[in-house]
């Protein structure tokens, strides 16, 4: 996917701000305009994901959302003389964060960054947040914005972000997590609040199971130390060893919210905490400017849930296998957490497990996804997007051997 990055960010170098028509653009340039412009792009592509990632936190593949806001930050790096000061800075990476949470790259990728970059060429930062927020109705967030599920709701990484920069702390060394820390345990996880355990054994939803509210990140090591035990116990025991680091973590200090019959209310109250949370990170991105951005709500549509997406780190684990094993058989790499997204508004239709949308001999095989324990209803709507699925990764390498590498099978 950096490949595709900097293809991008090139074609913004070379051709302004269309990098719909390069093709019309290149062949007037000269070599040593191009390999400028290349050598440009690499610079800044590259100056773009540090910002993205020592700034706000998001440091892994796995929480990195919004790439195709890259090329337009690295066109904007590229028009920028002298130094950037941390106002600047903070305010693209503002910008960065808002495309990112509203999905305006996640439908039709092209058409927005040439969109973004025609918006930069005529009145610069503040001419994309214009563009952005008359596109999406406002910037800022709700608590219901909060209300998605399972690890590819584009609130996922929000959450993780602001794990990084608020610096939460963690529950067994009551340290903050910063995105610095070191050691092999220091890896963040993904926990479950309310373990799954219990509110499976009280007949809740998988929805609302792995609701994104019910998540919190810890190091490997805590999350290895912590059993299914009730909330209402285990968090008397992390109150007494590390005052505080609850409240880091955005859980609601009214214990009675604390019980299984309370979840519900529980995620509620902590959907509160989360948006709360949000709007003040992003405030301090803008300084002076906070209010002037986000006086107005950020919409919160009344559509049905998001289906599919996975879980668990474990059914993770499998994908993340899968797709090594297809990269290393020389196909392309597959896309996890995969939208679906209703072109016009950004907004996810569905989130299919891993996919190839230009096949794995890119534009030369078809479309293919693997969805695992998914339900019919995303079946039927990966299909109708023209994708072909597989409900096991075992049946998706039969695929790949006998139908893509083999002989095709009549």
């Amino acid at each position: 996917h950096l490949f595709g990055l900097l293809l991008r960010a090139l074609n913004a170098q070379v051709t302004g701000a269309k990098p719909l028509q390069v093709h019309l653009h290149l062949h007037e340039r000269s070599a040593e305009e191009v390999q400028g412009a290349l050598s440009r792009a690499g610079k800044h592509v590259d100056a773009a994901l540090n910002l993205i990632a020592g700034r706000l936190g998001l440091d892994h593949d796995r929480v990195f959302f919004g790439r195709g806001a890259v090329p337009v930050m690295a066109r904007y790096l590229d028009l920028h003389s002298g130094p950037m000061s941390q106002q600047e800075r903070d305010k693209l990476l503002f910008w960065y964060a808002q495309a990112a949470m509203w999905g305006r790259f996640s439908g039709s990728t092209e058409s927005f960054i040439d969109a973004d970059l025609e918006a930069l060429s005529a009145g610069g930062l503040d001419r994309m947040l214009d563009v952005l927020r008359l596109w999406h109705g406002g910037l800022r967030v709700e608590p219901g914005h909060f209300t998605g599920w399972n690890m590819g709701s584009r609130f996922y990484p929000v959450l993780y972000m602001l794990t990084r920069m608020a610096e939460a702390r963690d529950w067994g060394t009551g340290l903050p997590l910063k995105a610095e820390m070191l050691g092999k345990l220091s890896k963040l996880e993904v926990h479950h609040i309310f373990p799954k355990a219990q509110l499976y054994k009280a007949n809740f939803s998988r929805a609302d199971v792995n609701a994104i509210a019910n998540f919190c990140f810890l190091t490997k090591g805590t999350n290895l130390n912590i059993s299914d035990e009730r909330p209402e116990v285990y968090f008397e025991e992390i109150e007494a060893n590390h005052p505080g680091a609850l409240a880091s973590q955005w859980i609601p200090i009214d214990r009675n919210l604390w019980r299984i019959e309370k979840y519900q209310d529980f995620l509620a109250a902590r959907r509160e905490l989360l948006a709360a949370e949000a709007n003040k990170q992003l405030a301090g991105l803008l300084g002076p400017e906070a209010d002037r951005w986000l006086s107005n709500a950020a919409p919160v549509l009344a559509a049905p849930a998001v289906i599919g997406g996975f879980a668990s780190e474990a059914e993770e684990n499998e994908l993340v296998e899968l797709n090594a094993w297809v990269q290393n058989r020389g196909l392309a790499e597959g896309l996890l957490g995969y939208e679906l997204v209703d072109d016009t508004t950004g907004e996810q239709r569905a989130v299919l497990d891993i996919a190839w949308p230009q096949g794995v001999r890119q534009e030369l095989t078809e479309a293919v996804a693997v969805l695992i324990d998914e339900s019919a209803e995303l079946m039927s709507l990966a299909n109708s997007a023209g994708f072909r699925c597989f409900t096991t990764a075992d049946a998706f390498r039969q695929y790949v051997v006998h139908e893509v590498e083999g002989e095709p099978v009549s």
